[in-house]
């Protein structure tokens, strides 16, 4: 393998490999803990600034001063009658500009991303994306001093392990 330079200089094949950028293909498996999404394809996209997760349904709550958001996810395209239920505390309200430059306000949550072993906090939007190959959209934000991207490769991180009867579509 030939060593690729990092945005801070070294190359990403030296040092401590828990320290070193993770290498990542243009689509890999994810898992999203705390959300229950033990088990999510996600398409590694840098020209996308957020990240996304589908929700094909947003409730923002409000319990005394404190705002969450709650909402519903298919994490299996296809299968409409896999649903995981999601909360979390809402971070913000963010317009965001989609790929065919359409302009939403979205919910913004802050959770934590498995993915190749790993593990770190990343801001997400909610969107429907039913329509979508993808029901999770990796942005540059949420890769940037963590990974690099390989767009010739595809799960490069492999399948991450699962509990048994994940999502019961065993």
């Amino acid at each position: 393998m030939i060593a690729a330079q990092t945005p801070y200089g070294k190359s990403a094949s030296a040092g401590d490999p828990a320290t070193r950028p993770l290498l990542l293909g243009w689509r890999e498996w994810t898992a999203l803990p705390d959300l229950g999404l033990h088990l999510i394809k996600a398409k590694v996209d840098t020209g996308a600034r957020t990240s996304t997760l589908h929700a094909f349904y947003v409730e923002p709550l409000r319990r005394g001063a404190a705002q969450s958001v709650r909402f519903g996810v298919h994490p299996l395209r296809g299968r409409l009658d896999v649903v995981v239920h999601g909360e979390a505390p809402l971070l913000e309200r963010r317009r965001v500009c989609d790929s065919g430059g359409h302009r939403e306000e979205r919910c913004v949550i802050l959770t934590r991303l498995r993915i190749g072993g790993r593990e770190w906090p990343i801001e997400l939007t909610l969107t429907n994306r039913e329509t979508m190959l993808f029901r999770m959209l990796l942005g540059r934000g949420a890769i940037a001093g963590h990974a690099l991207v390989d767009p010739q490769l595809s799960f490069v991180t492999g399948r991450p392990v699962r509990p048994a009867r994940c999502y019961g579509a065993d």
